[in-house]
This record gives C-alpha cells, structure tokens and sequence, in this order.
C-alpha cells in the first residue's frame, strides 16, 4: 500500500493500544475512504464499540474495489465492506464472501452531465452516439452506467468508454474531458460543485438496484467465526445508532470525510443519509432470507452477475448461493449478547 494511503488511514482512526495491552484480538479491516457505508467503521472506533466486542481493528483502505480484492491474495485482511461488482469477482477469484448490505446505493451510482448538456440528451439520448463515457470498469459505477443506456436504448457499443479511476474522473470530466461521467457519491456532489454537473441518470432511475456488500475472507470466516460474528455486530450497531442519531451522525461524516480528503457542504452530507438506505439485523435477516427460496439479496446478485458476463469480465454467471451467507448474520442474532449489542442505539 501506498505511504500516503497508510498515512491517511493512520489520521482518519484514534489510536487504539497494542491489542495484547488490552486483552483485545486484532482483525484487519478493509474499506474505501469517504464513503458513506464505510462511515459505521469510523464512527464504531470513535466510540469505542469494537473494544466491547474484544475486538481491535486494523484498518487498510483501497480508492477502489479491484485493488482491495486483489489484496486478498496475500491474506491482507479479514473483512470489511466493498462494491457488489467486487464482491462478486472476489467470490470467483478468492472464495470471498458476502454476509451483509452495507447500504442500498442505487441512487449513489450515476451518470453526471454538464448542465450544459442535460436537455439535449433528455430529449435525444441517441446523442450520445459516438461520445466518451468516463467510469471505473469493473464497478458498480460502469453496472449503474449500462443500465442507464439500457433504459435509453443505447448499447455499450454506441458510445466509448474510457476507463479511469473516481479522483482522475472527477480531474478529467472537471476539464472538460468526456460527455458523461460515471461516478459515485460522494463523488457525484464534487462534480456537481466542481463542474456544474447534474444526474441524469442513477441506477435507481434505471431499475438496477446496486447494494454494497458486508464481506470475509473465507478462510477466516470459517477459522474464526465468533470474530467474524463480533465484526458484524459492531458494524450493525453504527448503523442502528445513525439511525437514532442523524446531526451527531452528519458531524461525524464531515470528519470522517474530511480526513480522507472530501469536503462537502452540509446538504450534501444530509443527501447520502435520505439517499443510501442502510439495514439493521433484523433488516438484514429478511434481505437474506430463503426460507420461501431465492433471497432478495440472491437477485440483487445474480442481476451484477449477469452484468460481470455480460460485459466478458466473467464466463458464467455465478450462483449467489454459492457466495452469500446468511450464516454469521444468524451467529450475530442466535447470540444474546451479540444481539443486543448491535441493535443498541
């Protein structure tokens, strides 16, 4: 990992004496910065919540979901929360897997215009025939982007496509680069500040539900279960106390986002909240359930599956079944203690 990525990661979280000091047991933690489902990480450490699950965290951070699940081959971290899109290529890749919603961000992906632009394409999408989409391939980003031409009758082959990290989008497009630019919050509200841009289309707006995704290592799942089952009710306890809690929940997004280098204007910190649907356990519960067959979370997965192949990145859609678990969100609810910890607010 970069210096400065580990720098950044270093100022963003308190300090937290050696785990042997405290009796605590260190799991290493992953996620991308700035990111409102990766907000219950921070908030959980300023509260101190993890120690009261005999947990310390070691955090590393990632721009991206490719180069986060790619750590995974040298057993860099345990669990953490990422991207659907690469959530399902870490399944194929590294048996990665996927036990919880970390939000619902279909309306949190998008396709930016200049406001310039807006009507123009509104009133004939076919316009963008022949002009450059900048987005992150592999993401669900480009997922949200395809099922926005999907609904306009545009192919991916009618338009070009330039692959580009989120920071060089928000440069490039900020420029004057590309026509469109597929982005995610909180990128969104940058270009919107920086460059004039407006959604003109969301995976919402398009049908494509994109959920983040709540993941382990499989080999640690399985090796350490009730540290895997601890993990999680510590993030669900974040999540149930913003809940309860949305000025002191917005304060601590501005610092959190802050210190990993975005600085947004309040409104916008009150839009990834009404915005980015989050879930409780008993939430969770229901989205994985199968008990009457496919999970709604099965679908949700199987759509980004389909997605993956459809665009070559996989050969065959694979089985939500055969990556997504409900087992340790049911280890969180079958353990009393647990339960009630992450459902305090």
């Amino acid at each position: 990992m970069h210096r400065r990525t580990l720098l950044a990661t270093a100022l963003a979280l308190p300090a937290i004496r050696p785990a042997t000091a405290q009796g605590l047991t260190t799991i290493k933690v992953s996620y991308q910065p700035s990111l409102y489902w990766a907000l219950p990480y921070f908030i959980a450490t300023e509260k101190g919540w993890w120690r009261e699950v005999g947990l310390q965290p070691e955090f590393s951070t990632f721009a991206a979901g490719a180069p986060q699940v790619a750590a995974l081959a040298a057993r860099a971290w345990d669990a953490g929360g990422t991207g659907s899109a690469p959530a399902v290529l870490g399944a194929q890749r590294f048996g990665l897997l996927t036990v919880g919603i970390t939000n619902d961000e279909s309306a949190g992906n998008a396709l930016v215009a200049r406001r310039a632009d807006v009507e123009r394409i509104r009133a004939n999408p076919s316009s963008l025939r022949g002009q450059q989409i900048l987005l992150t391939t592999n993401s669900t980003g480009e997922y949200a982007a395809f099922a926005c031409l999907e609904k306009w009758g545009l192919s991916r082959r009618d338009v070009t496509f330039v692959n580009l990290g989120q920071a060089q989008i928000i440069s490039a497009f900020s420029s004057g680069n590309g026509t469109l630019a597929g982005v995610w919050a909180p990128n969104i509200y940058t270009l919107e500040e920086r460059a004039e841009g407006v959604v003109i289309c969301s995976g919402k707006d398009a049908g494509a539900t994109v959920p983040g995704a709540l993941i382990l290592r499989a080999d640690f799942a399985r090796e350490q279960p009730a540290r895997a089952a601890a993990y999680l009710a510590v993030y669900l306890r974040s999540v149930a106390w913003q809940k309860q809690n949305r000025a002191e929940t917005v304060q601590l997004m501005a610092k959190f986002y802050q210190q990993g280098g975005v600085t947004l204007p309040e409104k916008y910190l009150e839009k990834e909240i009404d915005t980015r649907p989050t879930f409780t356990l008993r939430e969770q519960l229901r989205l994985l359930d199968r008990s009457a067959g496919a999970s709604t979370v099965d679908g949700w997965f199987g759509k980004l599956g389909e997605y993956l192949k459809a665009v070559g990145t996989l050969q065959q859609v694979p089985e939500p079944r055969n990556y997504v678990t409900d087992e340790y969100m049911k280890r969180v609810a079958d353990d009393a203690r647990l339960s009630a910890f992450a459902e305090a607010r």
